[in-house]
C-alpha cells in the first residue's frame, strides 16, 4: 500500500509577488499548496511541516529537516524533493518513490484554520472525518453511496460525550458500504498505553476478495514450489524472499513478486530498495537467459503492493520502445467530485542493459492490490505479446492519503485515478483477465490444481 498526503479548500491565490530569495534562503521557503491534494506546506529555516486541510480544519501532518538541495527527510527516512517550476511562485514535490510530482502554488500566509487550535472531542473528530472524504474521495457515485446521507444518519447519534470505542465503531460502519482496501480506521492509541502503536483499525477488501499477508503469502509460495515448480532449474529467491525466479522444463521461465519494496528489511531508503531490486532483475533477466527465454509468466496473484515507481522500473526491463503506462489525476474541487487535476502520464521507459520483449503472461487474482495492479496496468499496453490469466484484481490503484483526526485517530483513504490510454480506470471492479481461472480457491488447494499457472505455460508454449 503506497502512503501520501493529501490537498483540500481551494483558496484564491494571493496576487502579491513574493520576497526575492537571499543567498541564505532558498527560492522554495514559503507557504505552498498542492493542487489536487488536501495540504499546505510550509518551509522554513530547513524544516518542511504539511498541514492536513479541509474547509472546516487544519490539522499539522509530518515534518521533515532539509538534508540536500531541495531535499527533505522524515524521520522515518522518506525524502521528498520540491523543485521551483517556471516562476517562483510555482514549484513541485515529488515523493522517492512515487510516480509524477504534486504541483505547488505559492500562498502569502496560512489558513486562518492553521493558526488557531482544533477542537478534539468527538463531534469535531466526525465532522473533519466526513469531510475529509467530502472533499477527497472519488468514488462515491461509482459505489451509489450518498455520503450526505451517511452524515445525516450518524452525526445525530453522536454527543460530547461519545467514548472513543463508540466512534471508533460509528467511522467503520461509515466506510464499509465502500469495499475499499485504501480506506482504513485507525486508532493509534485505543488502550492508552502511549506506544504510538496502532491498537485497532478497520479495513476490508472487495467481496470475495481475501487480503494478502504474510500467512497466505507463506502458504501459496510453499504449495508453488511444491507443485509448479518441482521439476524447475535455477529456483532462486531475491530481495528478502519477495521476488522468486525459475526456469521452467519448457524454456519458459517463472517471476513471482510479492511485493513491491520490503525487499531489504527495516525502514531502507528507496534508492536501497531500488539496487536490490536491480541485483534481482540483473540475474533473473540477465543476457544469457533472455536470449534464449521462450516465454515468462509473472505472477502477481498474492501481491501487497508497495512502490508504483518499483513497478514501472520492472516494466523498463520488458521493452525496447517506450510507451505510455498510464495517467493519473486526483480530485482538485471541494465541492465538485468531477473536477480533477490535469492527467499526468507516466512512460515505461526502456532499461538500459539487457531486456526480454518476448511473450509474457501475467497472473491476476483478488489479492493482487495497489502497485501489483498499477503494475499489471502498465502491461496492458506492453509491445508484444501479454496476456493475463486468473480473476480480477482488487480493484484499488490510487496513493493512500493519511488524514490525522483531532481525537488522536487517523484515517487513510484515495483521492486519485489512473486512467488508461482511452481513459477508464479499473477502480472498484479491479483489471480484468483476459482468460479466466480460478486462483487459490479451496478446491484448486485441495485437489492440488494450480489451473491458471497451468494455462499460463500453456498459452506461452503454443
Amino acid at each position: 500500500m503506497r502512503i501520501v498526503t493529501a490537498t483540500a479548500v481551494t483558496l484564491a491565490l494571493v496576487g502579491a509577488a513574493a520576497p526575492a530569495a537571499t543567498a541564505h534562503q532558498p527560492a522554495t521557503d514559503g507557504i505552498w499548496r498542492t493542487d489536487g491534494y488536501g495540504t499546505v506546506l510550509s518551509i522554513r529555516n530547513g524544516t518542511l511541516r504539511e498541514y492536513q486541510t479541509t474547509a472546516a480544519s487544519c490539522i499539522a501532518g509530518d515534518t521533515a529537516q532539509r538534508t540536500g538541495p531541495g531535499a527533505y527527510t522524515t524521520p522515518d527516512g522518506t525524502v521528498l524533493t520540491v523543485r521551483i517550476r517556471g516562476d517562483r511562485d510555482h514549484a513541485s514535490v515529488r515523493l522517492d518513490g512515487d510516480v509524477g510530482e504534486r504541483n505547488l502554488r505559492r500562498i502569502t500566509e496560512l489558513p486562518d484554520a492553521c493558526t488557531r487550535s482544533t477542537p478534539g472531542g468527538p463531534l469535531a473528530s466526525f465532522d473533519v472525518f466526513w469531510q475529509s472524504f467530502e472533499e477527497n474521495y472519488p468514488f462515491f457515485a461509482a459505489k451509489g453511496i450518498d455520503w450526505h446521507a451517511v452524515r445525516d444518519r450518524y452525526r445525530p447519534t453522536l454527543h460530547e460525550g461519545t467514548t472513543p470505542d463508540e466512534l471508533f465503531a460509528v467511522f467503520s460502519k461509515m466506510v464499509e458500504p465502500l469495499h475499499d482496501a485504501h480506506v482504513a480506521v485507525r486508532d493509534l492509541d485505543g488502550d492508552g498505553d502511549g506506544d504510538g502503536e496502532p491498537d485497532r483499525s478497520f479495513a476490508q477488501v472487495r467481496p470475495g476478495t481475501v487480503q494478502p499477508d504474510g500467512k497466505l503469502d507463506a502458504r501459496v509460495k510453499k504449495f508453488v514450489v511444491e507443485r509448479d515448480l518441482k521439476d524447475a532449474r535455477n529456483l532462486q529467491d531475491f530481495a528478502a524472499g519477495r521476488i522468486t525466479y525459475a526456469d521452467l522444463p519448457g524454456g519458459q521461465g517463472y517471476l513471482r513478486i510479492s511485493g513491491f519494496g520490503g525487499y531489504v528489511g527495516g525502514k531502507a531508503p528507496y534508492a536501497a530498495e531500488l539496487a536490490e531490486l536491480d541485483r534481482a532483475l540483473d540475474t533473473v533477466l540477465g543476457q544469457e537467459r533472455t536470449r534464449h527465454l521462450k516465454g515468462l509468466v509473472i505472477d502477481l496473484r498474492i501481491n501487497g503492493g508497495g512502490s508504483d515507481a518499483m513497478g514501472l522500473h520492472i516494466a523498463g526491463r520488458l521493452t525496447d520502445t517506450p510507451y505510455l503506462a498510464y495517467s493519473k489525476r486526483a480530485r482538485n474541487d471541494p465541492a465538485d467530485p468531477t473536477r480533477h487535476t490535469r492527467p499526468q502520464p507516466l512512460y515505461v521507459t526502456p532499461a538500459q542493459g539487457p531486456r526480454y520483449t518476448g511473450p509474457v503472461a501475467v497472473l491476476t487474482g483478488g489479492s493482487t492490490v495497489s502497485a501489483g495492479e498499477t503494475f499489471t496496468q502498465a502491461l496492458m499496453d506492453r509491445p508484444g505479446r501479454t496476456v493475463r490469466i486468473g480473476q480480477p484484481t482488487q480493484g484499488v490503484f490510487s496513493d493512500v492519503m493519511v488524514r490525522k483526526l483531532p481525537n488522536g485517530m487517523s484515517v487513510w483513504l484515495p483521492n486519485e485515478e489512473l486512467l488508461t490510454r482511452s481513459g477508464r480506470t479499473y477502480d472498484g471492479t479491479g483489471i480484468p483477465p483476459h482468460l479466466t481461472e480460478p486462483v487459490f480457491t479451496p478446491e484448486e488447494f485441495d485437489q492440488n490444481r494450480d489451473s491458471a499457472f497451468d494455462r499460463a505455460v500453456k498459452v506461452l508454449r503454443d
